[in-house]
């Protein structure tokens, strides 16, 4: 083996983002200065990407259990039991910053690598969602990295054929130098088929199958750990290539092999690559492993020990494979043209050995790799409270219904119709509310009634004033757009996209909200099941706004008792849930006065319970006709989606006495819904009837938005400023 000289091993340390004091650490464990390759191995094993170093002890404390959770953290993807013998796999994860450097490629192998989360575990991929910040349209390169990510999304996922039907998008300039790229997959299997990731059986063959290696992505994890600098176009060979349809070949194919007996334990090569995946697979079994690297089918002359092992190229697999079954397992992968070698085995020896031309590459005791990676519990500051703001001391320098008109019209609640035409939601024929229709997508069974009803959600100007509500709103926003549509949340995945751990400012962000979610999770029974962190979310020391994104995922007993927002005339409007007009932060607040301050709407726990669970109950016994959640922009803004959506007017009624006008129409108070219904009578009864606070608030009808002052706005006038935006400010930039 050759040994690296102490001061060139120190220097590429640094390099590589390992720290003077890990870099010991690496130096006590081994007993002598690194190779090039075991170097490589401890910088990205031990990266924030791959240990989680600095959020670990945080993550902790999030409640992972329920009856119906089968795995939870810790597998490549979290599992939930949801009826009929089957199981819901679903998992979020980031590629933040291969997105600003290259957008079509680093959303697009986002889109695959989270897809392999999925399927390596069994499960049969049925939808795609995604959690999309950027920032200002007209800071440098944005217009190029939107228009890039969203065709980057689209390519991947309409060419593997699973249907993207779901998501969100935020715009704020503390992403001009940073935009975030969450993708979200969730799949289905047999709850008797699920396959684990820990290797085992001493002796067992190592089998790499799907794309051939080169030298893309190298280092990718490293360069995920790390804040960007004015240099980041130089770090665009840190970016993974992908091939949606080779992609297709590798599900078909390795779901055929998982209908066999042959396979012991199976791991994506995702961030690290072959270095994470076979480390993780042996650590988790507490075995070793050793592998060949001469063996690695490579599509590049000349490639190092180092290279392969630390190589991101896309649509790989490692599996461990029971004696006997190579060449069973071989005739699938060829069948479906794809890559597939022998390139090591499992021993006792509790180590990791890399051979390459005969000659040791590696040779590293794996428990310590892991025991003694970095765990850090770094110094935290909380984030001042800001003052409620008093409705009454504020302005209002519109009225209602010119504030109304801008604000469909703004970047944050505009139609996003432009990005979801490049996604085909239909593929596969399951998918049964499309993006636009409701608040959460819903794909039903093949073969079933049942239903799954998914959502992504997160409100970042909340994080920002308060961590710790905004982590819990965005949990409870999941829950209540799933249950919006009459599902029952089942379980959650995060990405939790956050600035540099090291400023205590930015970790007492981490550290609040997931206080804040933790809590949500527990009053709603609705736990953590799989998740990402995506740290250093910082270029040239500006850093994002804290954004813990929530994946939601829910079951329906009959996709026929799902409902969408759109209204239809003749229907009595009813509000659910307490008003008194919040502003603190809210979108009228920002977009009308050009204010970002005040504290975000608290978050009532016991109301969300209360109120969610109240509202699903009157979806499923057919007493709604159709349900939006109240989040941005508050009440007028969800009176005006549902309008648009039915192309249909309404005729509202006055604001209660007590709340200003313009609070009543655009605060953001929370845990409420907007009811349409036959009877209004009759749902306020059985709204008194269960202590939830409801009120009649209008009647569907005509093709206008009327107040109750007369002032009124056409329904086709705000379907033209809500639809216009994107296309315009785009045009021309598609490629």
């Amino acid at each position: 083996m050759q040994l690296l000289p102490a001061d060139r091993a120190a220097q590429l340390a640094a390099e590589f983002g390992l720290k003077p004091d890990e870099h010991a650490r690496m130096l006590s464990i081994l007993g002598r200065s690194p190779s090039l390759t075991e170097l490589g191995i401890f910088s990205v094993m031990w990266s924030e990407h791959c240990s989680y170093k600095s959020s670990r002890i945080w993550l902790k404390t999030l409640p992972t259990k329920a009856p119906w959770v089968i795995h939870g953290p810790g597998e490549n993807a979290g599992v939930i039991a949801i009826g009929d013998g089957l199981a819901a796999i679903f998992k979020m994860e980031s590629h933040n910053h291969p997105s600003f450097i290259e957008p079509y490629q680093g959303a697009a192998t986002g889109v695959g690598g989270i897809l392999r989360d999925v399927f390596t575990m069994g499960a049969r991929p049925i939808a795609n969602l995604n959690a999309l910040r950027f920032g200002d349209p007209s800071a440098p390169r944005m217009k190029r990295v939107i228009d890039g990510v969203v065709r980057g999304i689209g390519g991947y996922g309409n060419c593997v054929g699973v249907p993207t039907v779901g998501g969100e998008v935020n715009f704020h300039p503390a992403y001009n130098g940073n935009p975030l790229v969450n993708a979200m997959t969730v799949g289905i299997a047999p709850v008797d088929r699920i396959f684990l990731s820990a290797a085992a059986g001493i002796g067992n063959p190592v089998v790499y199958v799907g794309s051939k290696t080169g030298r893309d992505g190298i280092h990718g994890a490293t360069m995920a750990s790390a804040e960007f600098s004015a240099d980041s176009e130089e770090k665009r060979p840190t970016v993974q290539i992908g091939d949606p349809f080779t992609e297709k070949l590798l599900i078909e194919a390795c779901l055929e092999l998982m209908a066999t007996d042959a396979i012991v334990a199976i791991q994506d090569m995702g961030a690290a690559g072959l270095t994470s995946s076979s480390v993780e697979m042996a650590s988790k079994g507490g075995i070793g492993i050793e592998l060949e690297m001469d063996r690695v089918p490579q599509r590049e002359e000349g490639m190092t020990a180092y290279e392969m092992m630390l190589s991101e190229s896309q649509e790989r697999m490692l599996m461990i494979l029971k004696p006997g079954a190579e060449a069973a397992a071989e005739a699938i992968f060829r069948k479906w043209e794809l890559d597939f070698a022998v390139i090591g085995n499992l021993t006792d020896t509790g180590r990791i050995v890399i051979r390459h031309h005969g000659v040791i590459e590696a040779d590293i005791l794996l428990a310590p790799l892991e025991s003694e990676a970095p765990l850090y519990r770094r110094p935290t500051v909380e984030t001042p409270k800001q003052p409620v703001l008093d409705a009454g001391a504020i302005d209002d320098p519109l009225g209602p219904l010119p504030a109304l008109e801008k604000l469909v019209g703004s970047l944050d609640l505009c139609s996003r119709r432009w990005i979801w035409d490049q996604y085909d939601s239909t593929v596969g024929g399951q998918t049964v509310q499309r993006p636009g229709g409701a608040d959460a997508a819903v794909v039903k069974l093949e073969g079933l009634r049942r239903a799954l009803a998914m959502t992504t959600d997160c409100t970042p100007r909340y994080c920002q004033a308060d961590p710790e509500a905004g982590g819990a709103q965005a949990v409870a926003e999941a829950w209540r757009n799933l249950t919006a549509l009459g599902a029952r949340p089942l379980a959650i995945t995060d990405n939790m996209n956050f600035g540099n751990p090291e400023k205590p400012e930015i970790m007492g962000q981490f550290a609040a909200a997931v206080r804040g979610m933790g809590a949500a999770c527990l009053a709603l029974d609705f736990p953590v099941v799989s998740g990402n962190v995506s740290l250093y979310n910082e270029t040239q020391g500006r850093g994002i706004l804290p954004t813990p994104a929530i994946g939601g995922v829910g079951v329906l007993e009959d996709a026929a008792q799902a409902i969408g927002l759109a209204l239809a005339p003749g229907l009595h409007l009813v509000l659910v849930g307490e008003t008194r007009g919040w502003l603190g932060q809210s979108l009228w607040l920002r977009e009308i006065l050009g204010r970002e301050d005040g504290a975000p709407p608290p978050v009532d726990l016991p109301a969300e319970r209360r109120n969610g669970d109240f509202v699903r109950a009157q979806i499923l016994a057919g007493q709604v006709a159709a349900c939006h959640d109240l989040s941005d922009g508050g009440l007028l803004v969800a009176v005006a989606e549902m309008a648009m959506g039915g192309a249909t007017g309404v005729r509202l009624s006055s604001p209660p006495e007590g709340v200003f006008a313009h609070a009543w129409w655009f605060g953001e108070d929370q845990a409420r819904y907007l009811l349409a219904v036959t009877d209004g009578a009759a749902l306020l009864h059985a709204a008194a009837d269960a202590h939830v606070p409801a009120r009649l608030v209008g009647r569907s009808g005509g093709g206008d938005l009327v107040l109750a002052d007369g002032s009124s706005i056409s329904v086709a006038r705000l379907v033209a400023a809500h639809e216009a935006t994107l296309p315009a400010l785009m045009q021309g930039e598609a490629a």
